[in-house]
């Protein structure tokens, strides 16, 4: 069954020819052979503030907060990985000469968190919070 020009396997109408031709000259399409992101566009992997990030062009990220005002752009040289159609460059940690411009869009604070201590039978109650300080950026471009 067919829907809205996507085949059974959900890949484009044009591709799915299993109708006029018999599956013995045909590629088995199944959802293990399925790879979303590979070849469609370029996106990378870096690093900021101890945590990794797959980002491509046009991606809108919340990070840790970073000591750049906003409106003025940032480059991440901590690129772990750089997929170029279909070609990955795994860096040895990080890729040589792949960068990752980006420009600060705002700066704001994270939902907060609560914790609450308490001893049983002492009267001892404290609630502790924290809001963490985040920066939003805009990727805009993946330099490899």
């Amino acid at each position: 069954m067919i829907y809205s020009g996507l085949c059974w396997d959900g890949f484009p109408r044009e591709s799915c020819d299993f109708q006029n031709k018999s599956g013995v000259d045909s590629p088995a399409r199944f959802w293990l052979n399925v790879q979303p992101f590979a070849g469609i566009f370029m996106y990378a992997i870096l690093e900021t503030g101890s945590k990794q990030y797959r980002v491509a062009a046009g991606d809108t990220l919340e990070i840790e907060r970073l000591a750049v005002e906003a409106g003025k752009p940032f480059t991440f040289d901590r690129v772990l990985l750089v997929n170029t159609d279909g070609k990955l460059a795994v860096g040895t940690p990080t890729v040589s000469g792949a960068t990752v411009l980006a420009d600060v869009v705002a700066h704001k604070r994270g939902e907060k968190k609560l914790t609450f201590k308490m001893k049983r039978r002492k009267g001892y109650h404290k609630t502790i919070g924290h809001r963490q300080e985040l920066t939003v950026v805009k990727i805009t471009e993946i330099k490899a």
